[in-house]
């Protein structure tokens, strides 16, 4: 199974460019989420991270999954999308309508594991795989990363934001974290500075399953009404900020805690299978 797995990620470490748009959060908030993963990583988690991206840290790695679709290889322009999103049609679960034959971020995040913990995988293999891991974790926070199957995860959904016209993924992507005016750090520092411990016990979860079930439900609320005003201001703003700030603190923990867990199990050269 493991050869199998091995097989996939090569080919997909081939193939990982193409298909629909479906960046998710920007440069900024990817980066804002893997700056936060860096101050909970284990000691041992923190070590294998140098061992394997040396002086890159989490926030570099976090956007290089989307530059490299810009890559002319087949893989980053048609076989890696589907490896940033979901689709969760409404009233389904994931459980229910599974991934994809192509697979999606669940299955990529499986493959990622198996490569990570492979000790005959080879640097470069576990650089790509531990830089897609750090990013989709950050994709599956962003709500409409969870798509309904009908609009592109918002892509097709038009909008304007203060009267320029774009979609609703992209208002989520960028307009919504660059509002604020704030470099990745410094967001990333007003987010941790208000974190209680309490919600860092509760928000350690490392179940992509459990992230995917949430964004679906917030992405079902965050659509302006269809047949209503599709001009995003200061109020869509404010009905929303607090979730995009949650969610970007979120994806920093389970981050963390995703990577600790995973730096912590034994070493699986043999035996892997997808979650």
């Amino acid at each position: 199974m493991q050869a199998r797995f091995a097989a996939h990620i090569a080919i997909a470490a081939v193939c990982f460019m193409t298909s629909a748009p479906a960046l998710a959060w920007g440069k900024i908030g990817h980066r804002v989420s893997a700056q936060i993963a860096e101050s909970y990583l284990t000691d041992e988690a923190r070590r294998q991270v140098t061992a394997i991206l040396g002086a890159e840290d989490l926030a570099e790695a976090s956007t290089w999954p989307d530059f490299m679709r810009s890559s002319p290889q087949e893989f980053w322009r048609k076989k890696s999308s589907p490896l940033h999103y979901v689709t969760i049609p409404v009233g389904k679960t994931y459980a229910e309508v599974g991934a994809p034959a192509e697979g999606d971020a669940i299955t990529a995040l499986a493959q990622f594991r198996a490569t990570l913990l492979d000790e005959t995988a080879s640097l470069e293999q576990k650089q790509i795989a531990l830089r897609f891991t750090v990013h989709v974790i950050g994709d599956l926070h962003q709500p409409l990363h969870a798509g309904n199957g009908t609009d592109w995860g918002g892509n097709k959904f038009t909008v304007s934001f203060f009267g320029r016209t774009t979609n609703l993924h992209s208002v989520w992507d960028t307009d919504l974290v660059q509002d604020e005016e704030l470099s990745y750090t410094e967001m990333s520092h007003w987010l941790t500075r208000r974190l209680k411990p309490t919600q860092i016990v509760q928000w350690r979860q490392t179940d992509p399953h459990v992230w995917v079930t949430e964004s679906a439900a917030i992405r079902d609320g965050i659509y302006p009404d269809a047949d209503g005003d599709r001009d995003i201001r200061w109020n869509y703003i404010f009905q929303h900020r607090a979730t995009v700030r949650t969610r970007l603190t979120q994806a920093g923990i389970r981050m963390a805690a995703y990577l600790n867990e995973l730096f912590a199990a034994p070493a699986e050269a043999t035996n892997a299978t997808p979650q």
